[in-house]
């Protein structure tokens, strides 16, 4: 399974590291709730936050420092965590939605909608609020015209991510 570019490990997320000439290295794990896999040798690591080209050179540094001379290593996805976005508003249907497989990067904000059954009758598709958790811990609010989206079909949408919450005025 490949991850969307620039796709960051979090919780229950399952990876596979592979530390070549070393086959007692190899290990399926997952990311638990802490963020932190459990691996061979090194203990307890830290992931969640990183796309698995920082994960896989962070393991290449700590495998390096006190273990391995120029450990050469792949860290794959072998499966997502479940990840999920949140609808309010002026919705049909508010609540907790789950990405469909294969999306864990995100999906277009007019299939988010469709997902929680469209508009309410006095929804204001052109008064749309993002709160997005970024680096460092802190919330970003996104304003969205998908009235104007929905126009310029083609064009490219607002891409919702895991852990959104969006929410349709009126």
């Amino acid at each position: 399974m490949s991850a969307p570019s620039g796709y960051q490990l979090s919780a229950n997320d399952q990876i596979a590291i592979e530390v070549y000439g070393e086959d007692d290295l190899r290990a399926v794990v997952r990311v638990n709730a802490d963020g932190v896999a459990s691996l061979p040798l090194l203990g307890s690591v830290r992931l969640a936050g990183l796309t698995l080209g920082q994960a896989t050179a962070r393991l290449t540094e700590l495998y390096g420092r006190d273990y391995l001379v120029n450990p050469r290593l792949n860290v794959s996805l072998v499966g997502y965590a479940k990840q999920r976005f949140t609808m309010l508003g002026q919705v049909n249907r508010p609540g907790s939605y789950e990405l469909p497989d294969g999306a864990a990067g995100g999906i277009d904000i007019l299939e988010a909608v469709a997902m929680a059954g469209g508009y309410t009758r006095i929804a204001a598709p052109e008064r749309i609020s993002v709160r997005r958790r970024v680096a460092g811990g802190k919330d970003l609010v996104l304003r969205v015209n998908a009235k104007r989206i929905a126009r310029e079909e083609g064009q490219g949408g607002f891409q919702v991510r895991p852990g959104d919450t969006i929410t349709v005025g009126e």
